[in-house]
């Protein structure tokens, strides 16, 4: 079998399926889907160990090698590692390799989590880039090449700058002019670009970080493309980071033992991508189309960059995803969540996340035009219903919280628990953030000052789930029980 051209490791796995190999080592299944129904659902005849003619995904040289090449080529990087542990793995390998135990980072306050957890985990210094609030969606604008620069002024000893593009909600900063002031500097660039895997692969979808310079640029494959969930991978060009200590790092972050099956769905969807990208492109852009099209009637309800209602770009945006349909509802007597409810119980539609004022809906390059005309017309009908009220005022996120001590040092406190004003001015033992997307309004070893308690009660009264807080009503938060002794 070994001699035999292998069009892809799916392949590989199904013809090996139907050999009489007895299996003598792990899984524990033994690929005898017969055993157990789950098991045939799931497709554990395909699930192998590493054997013999599969290759190892930490020390690749035969097949996944030739995908993850295969990979670079698309996207034009100079290598690329597969995640089986998604981007978060990807995003603390990159983080881990880039900098020092104690280094100072810069990072965008409205990261994930994992970039967080990052910081935590290398005892790194950071300073945060806020990037601008949209005044009438209310989220967060893009991290601007100016903003680095005096960052890298403030604080000359960081050594790398970490941002998130796209966002959540499909906000695009411009890394070309990022990376141009970082690498005159000799500072490394990290982009946690997951929801944009289809940058600069396919068609109408610009402005990806490795085309733009990136060092390091983590991609979730699973967002926006057909791959299974916890698929990613990540990029690797320049010199500011070392290749082998990345590789190093995508291997501590990872299981000595990564699916098969979700190795194949990453080698399966990068083949698919690498011959189908043409037709898919022109597939998701004539949905687009036919959306904005099907939309030019609201009147109430918006879609950021989408429809003929407030179609002008704000100018925190340096640019945005046609990919991701944000839906304000600012002038209408709904919120977000309750637009998302109207959604999924009257439509059977489910969108992917919800806030005060707008709700997102994630598109892919699986969608139909007729899918994606099924959503619009929801719109326009919840449009008529809707009650037009005055523009409510967007949810402020709050300025920055005096911090009194790193993350890691306050991660291991001792903790006591308080209502919610209870403790103002205590500092924090955990992070609390809406979920999704993952960002922290608080972060260990921040104060918690008032301004953060009516931030959190305000997000909490509008049904948006918050991470972090305790309590039945989410009412209480973790507080140093003694701050004095840090």
């Amino acid at each position: 079998m070994k001699n035999q051209p292998i069009e892809s490791l799916l392949q590989m796995l199904s013809e090996y399926a139907d050999t009489d190999t007895l299996a003598l080592h792990m899984p524990g299944h033994k690929r005898k889907i017969e055993q157990a129904e789950y098991l045939k659902l799931l497709a554990a005849h395909l699930d192998i160990t590493e054997i013999p003619g599969f290759d190892d995904l930490h020390d690749a040289d035969g097949i996944l090698k030739n995908s993850m090449e295969l990979a670079a080529r698309l996207w034009k990087s100079e290598r690329c590692f597969y995640s089986a542990n998604g981007s978060t793995g990807g995003i603390l390998a990159a983080i881990r390799a880039a900098t020092a135990d104690g280094d100072e980072v810069l990072a965008a306050r409205n990261c994930h989590k994992s970039v967080y957890h990052a910081i935590e985990l290398c005892r790194l210094h950071p300073h945060y880039l806020v990037p601008a609030q949209d005044k009438l969606f209310g989220i967060c604008g893009s991290v601007t090449p100016e903003q680095v620069e005096q960052a890298l002024c403030d604080f000359p000893r960081a050594r790398a700058v970490i941002v998130t593009s796209p966002t959540y909600e499909g906000v695009i900063s411009d890394i070309r002019g990022i990376c141009k002031v970082a690498h005159a500097r000799g500072v490394a660039v990290i982009v946690d670009e997951a929801h944009g895997a289809h940058f600069n692969v396919l068609s109408g979808f610009e402005h990806g970080a490795v085309a733009a310079g990136a060092d390091v640029v983590i991609h979730s494959l699973h967002k926006v493309l057909p791959s299974l969930t916890q698929t990613a991978a990540v990029h690797f060009q320049g010199t500011l980071v070392h290749q082998n200590e990345l590789a190093r790092q995508m291997a501590l972050f990872q299981t000595s033992s990564p699916s098969y099956l979700l190795m194949a769905s990453i080698d399966s969807c990068v083949r698919w991508l690498s011959a189908e990208r043409e037709t898919l492109a022109s597939s998701w852009n004539n949905a687009l189309l036919a959306f904005d099209e099907e939309i030019l009637s609201l009147k109430k309800l918006s879609v950021l960059g989408h429809g003929a209602l407030w179609q002008t770009k704000s100018a925190c945006f340096w640019n945005l995803d046609p990919g991701k349909l944000v839906v304000n509802t600012s002038k209408t007597h709904w919120s977000g969540v309750e637009l998302a409810q109207r959604l999924r119980q009257d439509y059977q539609i489910e969108t992917e996340m919800s806030q005060p004022g707008y709700l997102v809906a994630m598109t892919s390059c699986c969608d139909t035009k007729e899918d994606l005309l099924r959503f619009a017309r929801a719109l326009c009908e919840l449009d008529e219903q809707a009650i037009s009220a005055e523009p409510k005022p967007f949810f402020a996120i709050p300025k920055l919280p005096d911090r009194k001590v790193l993350p890691q040092t306050a991660q291991r406190a001792d903790i006591e628990i308080l209502p919610l004003r209870q403790a103002v001015n205590r500092v924090s033992t955990g992070y609390v953030w809406a979920y999704p997307p993952g960002i922290p309004l608080l972060v260990p070893g921040e104060v918690i000052e008032l301004q953060i308690i009516d931030a959190l009660e305000e997000l909490n009264k509008s049904g948006v789930h918050l991470c972090g807080l305790q309590g039945e009503e989410n009412s209480l938060i973790q507080a140093v029980e003694n701050a004095q002794a840090l």
